[in-house]
């Protein structure tokens, strides 16, 4: 995780949105078994991409829609990993969720159920709010200098640069700028 000079990748962001909706859709396909393959005969794409298999009226149904919720909470997991940035949270959500829609109009129609929009909606705001929240507490981590510095004063210690100004422990370094930070 590194963050410098942005670069533009498309490449990269073009496997990302792939990695992402396979991993979303896969993630689906397990809850869906666990959850409404238990309900059922046969599991299909239906319950995939089909808007009336989203409804409230029946169990199968909560499940459904149950499957879809669990799946955008564990979407925002893989924002975690794969996007890494908060600010782009938002575009790998939509980009995800349109896609989404664009695949359930090709299979099933236009998405005419009202609790379909809304379980996708949600599902929307979950992966981007979700996922924004763990990256920023990522982001927001301490960096380990303890450790860097120690692999920092083993290096020098074992290299031939062992006599240089380079081998001054750091320590006395911070302890000189902080003591001349009191006196002015």
């Amino acid at each position: 995780m590194f963050f410098g000079a942005v670069v533009w990748d498309p490449w990269l962001i073009v496997a990302q949105i792939v990695c992402l909706q396979c991993l979303y859709y896969l993630t689906l396909g397990l809850f869906l078994s666990l959850l409404v393959g238990t309900r059922v005969s046969r599991l299909s794409l239906v319950y995939f991409f089909d808007f009336a298999a989203v409804t409230t009226a029946t169990v199968t149904g909560w499940s459904v829609i149950a499957a879809f919720v669990l799946t955008a909470v564990a979407g925002a997991g893989y924002m975690l990993y794969l996007v890494e940035r908060a600010k782009k949270c938002l575009d790998f959500s939509a980009t995800l969720f349109i896609i989404h829609l664009f695949i359930c109009i090709v299979y099933g129609g236009w998405p005419s159920s009202i609790t379909w929009w809304v379980v996708n909606g949600t599902g929307l705001a979950v992966t981007s709010l979700l996922g924004e929240y763990l990256c920023i507490r990522r982001e927001l981590r301490e960096i380990p200098i303890a450790r860097c510095l120690t692999n920092w004063r083993n290096a020098t210690n074992e290299s031939k640069f062992n006599q240089s100004i380079w081998a001054i422990p750091l320590d006395d370094v911070l302890d000189a700028i902080l003591y001349q930070i009191r006196i002015a």
